[in-house]
């Protein structure tokens, strides 16, 4: 009994030093690949490829604006179930759009057009200010939330993306955007109040260009 006493000791201290600083922690599976994922996930890194190998590609993707602005004239609520796409359970929802429109007034914020036949009123209003929604990750439906777990990366995502358009699309659309002067675009406009987005529609470009 004497001899089995300082074991007992030993193995009760070790127990508590075990207990008080564990070897091990455990951690779930969901938990573990999050952490893996933010640890290893560069936002920038993937916008610029997403933009270059899938987003430039799919422009002719995009529903024709004069269409697009008709359909909402005559009935937004059936516009929206042709040609939005909305992400998740989110009101908010988007459309992809091109065309081309005469420039009536240009801001710092925005680039308005007249896009339609005999139109004289800015129609599309175009982004050329500091982005902050979800208009181009979301627009052109490449890419789905389920896919990206961290809901961290997944907005990442977009400020990477309108950094892109910042940098890369607005400066030169500032160049070319004069009065009268005739504007052609791709982008995607975000709705989230239906009152104010849409007329005129606030669309967040991609590509411009002039005629």
């Amino acid at each position: 009994m004497k001899r089995l006493f300082p074991w007992l000791i030993l193995i009760v201290a070790t127990a508590g030093i075990c207990w008080r600083f564990p070897l091990f922690h455990v951690v779930s599976l969901k938990r573990a690949t999050e952490e893996k994922a933010a640890a290893t996930f560069n936002p920038a890194t993937f916008a610029e490829k997403f933009w270059s190998e899938k987003l430039l590609k799919s422009l002719d993707q995009a529903a024709k604006a004069d269409e697009l602005l008709s359909a909402i004239q005559a009935n937004p609520a059936e516009a929206k179930k042709k040609f939005s796409r909305s992400v998740g359970v989110s009101e908010s929802y988007t459309y992809f759009v091109s065309g081309k429109g005469r420039v009536v007034t240009v801001s710092e914020d925005e680039i308005a057009l007249a896009v339609t036949a005999g139109a004289t009123n800015a129609e599309v209003a175009l982004q050329t200010g500091l982005l902050f929604g979800n208009a181009v990750r979301d627009g052109t439906g490449l890419l789905n939330v389920n896919d990206y777990p961290n809901s961290q990366d997944f907005n990442a995502i977009s400020e990477a993306l309108n950094q892109l358009v910042e940098t890369r699309v607005q400066p030169k659309l500032r160049e070319v955007a004069k009065a009268g002067a005739t504007i052609r675009f791709v982008g995607c406009a975000e709705v989230n109040d239906e009152s104010t987005d849409l007329k005129p529609l606030k669309v967040v470009p991609i590509q411009t260009g002039t005629n």
